[in-house]
This record gives C-alpha cells, structure tokens and sequence, in this order.
C-alpha cells in the first residue's frame, strides 16, 4: 500500500482494510459493502503542493499521483488524460439566469467521455496486481473507455452490455477490440453477470463501486477544474448521476482538496437525474440510504440505472459539500442538447447535458443564485449517440439541387 494511503474503510459497517488486501467490497458485508479509499491528507501535502503543481507540465491526471490509489505509471495508458478545457460561457449563462457559469468539457478525453479517468486507474491497478484480463459491465461509455484505454497498452477486456445501448458505443467497442456480449437484459442484468464471470475465472474487475479505484479516478475532474480555477473554488458543481460513481468521485476530490486546505470553501454539488431513473435523488429528499429499485427508462442511457451500485457514496458525500439533487424530465434533457450546443459549441450526449438541464432547474427552483458560479460537468460526447441528436434538434430539410428550392425553403430572415 502506498504512503499516502491509510485504507479502504466500508461505507456499511465502518471496517477499514489494507487495500492490497481486498481489492473489491467488504468481505463482512458482500456486494453492498462498497469501500471507500482514506488518505493521509499531512502526507500527501508534503508530497503535492500548489507550488509543485504549478512547476508541473504534465497536464494529465497523473499529477494528482499522491492523491491516487496507484504507486506509479509503468502501466498507464499510452493516450493523453485528463486536462479537459473549461470554458466560461456568457452566452450560455445569461439563458439560464447565472452570471457566473463554466463547462468542463470531459467529452475531449480519448474515448470521449469522463469514464476514461475510472478506467485509466483500473488498468494501472490491475497491472499492479499481475491481472491480465479485466472485465466490465457497462451502458456503453465505461466499456468504450477501458477498451480504447486497454488498446494503448495491448488490453483487450471482456465487456458486458444491455441489448439496447446506442450503436456508437459498440462501434467503438468492436473497433477497440474487446470482446464484447450483448446480455439480453438492462444494465443491472449485464453488471450481476459481469460479477458472476469475474468470481468464477478471477478475472479484474472494473465494474462501478464494485472497485473502489474507480471513484478515485473520476475525483480527479473535479481537482481540475479547482486548479484550473486558481483554487478558487466555484459556489456549485453539477454532474449527471446514474450508478453514483461519478457524482460521488466528484464530490470525493472537493472533500479531499478542502481537507488539505487548498480551497477554503466546498463547492456545492449537484447531481441531476432522469426522471425516469431518479432512485438517488428520491432518497437523498427523503433523508434515507434505502433505494428502492425501481425499473428505469429515460432517453439518457448512461444514466439509467434500476439498482445504483454506488448510492451511499452518492448520498453522503453531496450531503458532505451542502449540496442537492434535482430530476429533469427527458424533453429538458433534449433542450439542453441544443442549448448546450448552440451556445458553447460543445456537443453532449444525453447524459452530458443533463448537468445543463439541471442547473437551469436549480436556477427556476431557487437553489442557485443568479450571482454564483457554477460548474457544468458534461461527461460525454453527443457523436455516441446521435439519434438523440437528431431527435433533439428535428430532421434537416431536403431540397432539390436548385436555387428556387432553396428559395423556398430559405426561412424569412435569410432570404
């Protein structure tokens, strides 16, 4: 185990264990014992200050190493990581009533979506440990990411998804290498048969919460944007919540950054749901840790969950930064597909955007103010799922190849 690390403690009965000892959940409590990794925050400080930072030209994840659950980068991913841009955006804010607003453009990451933070960390950690083949179950995006991350460095994992992810998502699956089942069943069916095939041949595993590395790599989109921030922390951070990694990761690195002293408030976050897949957020406005599975639907595949394998992290932690959950219906998810677009230049998926759409409820519901600033994070590119696109902004128009059908086609303000 590493210096900086002082254990994997378990969100359920509080156990805490050596990480190079159980590497998944807590043996007392199975599957729902999800760990939760600790730090020395006195050790990493000595070892990751804001001076070294700004000496640092490595612009990758990797310049968090002390805050990492990783010893080193002998088996790191061959691509660039992390560093994503964060752009303030006028235009966009003055639409949703907020003065102050930046997006944080994780669809530049190289599968294009957040989830390559988690999988670079899982590949690192699985070499660590002399695991040869890893396996995932994922909507699409974790899939992709571990594929296109395990090519660079000749990995070719086994990969489990729903029947009904985009098209795209498999394309780049099948491109990268992996080999790839397509379970006859949600997400929840491809994650329980993902658990089952990784017990039975000791395959790595690099399914949500299952392994608590995963978390620890997506904190680190959010001890970007405080760096890139001048460690001016912003007021709110929002994020889409399906499985509960993400938001919990995100508010993980807040926590983890405040604890050492280098922002001197945590930011708010936000974690926006579906409303067709909102378990967490009904629980977190209900004061309880009981999910009651539900079966979810909504135009947001990333983010529709039956069962969230990580909730508790995803509860308690926003609780930890004063934040809150809203739900957004699909239509506003759609909508803010095209805000989103038309006024930053950034293309989302569904779930992308649904951070948008969730801060323009907050705004309506009271919980942002007009002059506070605020976080976007869009955690996935709109090319992975275009007939969402498409139905977002309506079929282009057809003409003849002749100037009097443009004509008449041509709306009045252009003609």
């Amino acid at each position: 185990m590493k210096s900086t690390i002082t254990g994997a403690r378990c969100v359920l009965c509080g156990e805490t264990y050596n990480i190079d000892e159980v590497h998944y959940t807590c043996p007392k409590c199975g599957d729902d014992g999800i760990l939760d990794i600790e730090f020395d925050y006195d050790r990493v400080k000595k070892e990751l200050t804001k001076e070294s930072l700004q000496a640092n030209d490595d612009r990758s994840i990797w310049r968090y190493m002390p805050l990492l659950p990783v010893s080193e980068r002998k088996f790191a991913p061959k691509l660039q990581l992390g560093w994503t841009p964060l752009y303030e955006t006028k235009t966009l804010g003055k639409l949703l009533g907020i003065e102050n607003l930046w997006v944080k453009d994780d669809s530049r990451l190289p599968t294009a979506s957040l989830k390559d933070r988690a999988s670079a960390i899982a590949i690192v950690r699985a070499g660590e440990l002399g695991q040869k083949t890893i396996c995932a179950a994922s909507t699409g995006n974790a899939a992709s990411s571990l594929a296109g991350l395990g090519a660079s460095v000749g990995i070719h994992p086994i990969i489990f998804v729903p029947k009904t992810a985009p098209k795209a998502k498999i394309a780049q699956l099948q491109v990268f290498g992996a080999k790839v089942f397509m379970v006859n069943g949600t997400y929840d069916d491809a994650f329980d048969l993902s658990l089952l095939a990784r017990r039975k041949w000791n395959w790595y595993s690099r399914s949500t919460a299952v392994n608590p590395v995963l978390s620890e790599g997506k904190k680190t989109v959010s001890l970007e944007i405080c760096e890139q921030m001048a460690f001016k922390a912003p007021d709110v951070i929002a994020v889409s919540v399906g499985d509960g990694c993400i938001v919990g990761g995100v508010a993980k690195g807040l926590l983890d950054l405040y604890a050492m002293g280098y922002i001197d408030k945590l930011p708010r976050v936000l974690g926006v749901q579906a409303k067709g897949s909102s378990v967490i957020a009904t629980a977190f406005h209900k004061n309880t840790e009981n999910i009651v599975v539900t079966s979810a639907h909504t135009v947001a595949d990333s983010i529709s969950v039956d069962k969230p394998r990580d909730a508790i992290k995803a509860l308690r932690n926003v609780k930890k930064t004063g934040g809150n959950y809203v739900t957004v219906e699909d239509g506003e998810i759609l909508e803010a597909i095209t805000l989103l677009g038309r006024n930053t230049g950034v293309f989302a998926e569904p779930a992308g955007a649904t951070s948008v759409a969730g801060i323009k409820k907050a705004r309506q519901e009271g919980l942002i103010a007009a002059h506070e600033k605020v976080v976007a994070i869009v955690t996935g590119s709109g090319l992975k799922d275009v007939e969402s696109a498409i139905k977002a902004t309506g079929e282009p128009v057809v003409i003849e190849p002749n100037l009097l059908a443009l004509e008449k086609a041509l709306p009045a303000d252009l003609a």
